[in-house]
């Protein structure tokens, strides 16, 4: 598949980000547009990545979100490549996915040129290793890794869960950060936190982010935050500032729309309906035919733009 890249490679340089992720609350665990040939659509990108800089996010490159897996190595050292070539005075982190612990490494040495912020690092895919497994794939990675990482537990995806244990023995890591925690379950959650308390925690899920948070999360990795860029930033901002959001049954609606169909459909399909993507392409696995209808996401759109109108309104 065609990439259409002409940023120059950036060697070497030190992002003056990096200083800024304790005060980051809010990651958007970004998209990648593709044209109708399925290449990368690196224009919108552009845009893209621009929104999320106004808006003042985080962003995540290279996620399950962005699909990076259907995606080949090429492709994906080119998204990097364009990014870190573009201004921003956000904090870029980057996700490493897998389970061929040769082939992260390799991921990681190609990263060291660019100016990236953080590492995205989930419990490895497929294989479902038990927890002394888990312990030496993150002390491997931790150790090769020049940025702080953020550990991501999403079994849902990868197979099994990450062991309490085995996160509060890698926590004493210089390199350990954070926790994106996306099981959907608080307990879990709180079990977690208790492990490893020197950590800080983030929810996976926009939905449970209300509930997330009264239990100790400090921020949010988000998908609505493609859709919604601004009104999800203010919606991170209330529900850590107040005791008992009044708008949390809206942000669980507005969350769960969007898994209506595998993570990325619905969000795609939204911004195509917004204007801010001239396609929809998804890579297989994936397909839009899986996604039978729109109008719980449009219904979505319109409450939380609703909401965004009424808060700046105030």
């Amino acid at each position: 598949m065609p990439i259409q890249n002409s940023f120059p490679t950036t060697e070497h340089l030190v992002s003056p980000q990096a200083t800024s992720l304790n005060q980051t609350t809010l990651w958007t665990a970004l998209i990648t547009p593709f044209n109708d040939d399925e290449s990368i659509d690196f224009d919108t990108l552009t845009q893209l990545v621009a929104e999320q800089n106004a808006a003042g996010n985080g962003i995540l490159l290279l996620g399950s979100t962005g699909e990076a897996l259907a995606m080949t190595p090429e492709e994906q050292q080119a998204v990097v490549r364009h990014v870190c070539a573009l201004a921003l005075s956000v904090p870029l982190m980057v996700g490493v996915g897998g389970y061929q612990l040769q082939q992260q490494r390799q991921w990681l040495a190609f990263l060291a040129d660019y100016p990236i912020d953080a590492l995205l690092l989930p419990v490895p895919l497929y294989a479902k290793p038990g927890a002394a497994s888990q312990q030496k794939w993150f002390e491997s990675l931790l150790d090769d890794s020049r940025w702080p990482c953020m550990i991501y537990n999403v079994p849902s995806r990868t197979g099994a869960a990450l062991d309490a244990q085995t996160l509060g023995a890698i926590a004493k890591h210089p390199n350990a950060w954070a926790v994106k925690e996306a099981s959907g379950n608080v307990e879990t959650f709180t079990r977690y936190i208790q492990a490893a308390p020197t950590l800080q925690f983030f929810c996976g899920d926009d939905a449970l982010f209300v509930d997330f948070a009264a239990a100790g999360a400090c921020g949010l990795v988000s998908v609505a935050g493609n859709a919604w860029p601004e009104a999800t930033a203010l919606y991170v901002q209330q529900t850590l500032s107040q005791a008992a959001p009044s708008f949390k049954q809206l942000w669980q609606d507005a969350g769960n729309s969007l898994f209506c169909a595998a993570n990325p459909i619905a969000v795609k399909a939204l911004m195509q309906h917004q204007g801010r993507l001239r396609h929809a392409g998804l890579r297989p696995p994936l397909y839009m035919d899986e996604l039978p209808e729109l109008t719980p996401v449009l219904d979505a759109n319109h409450q939380v733009n609703q909401w965004m109108n009424t808060c700046l309104a105030q």
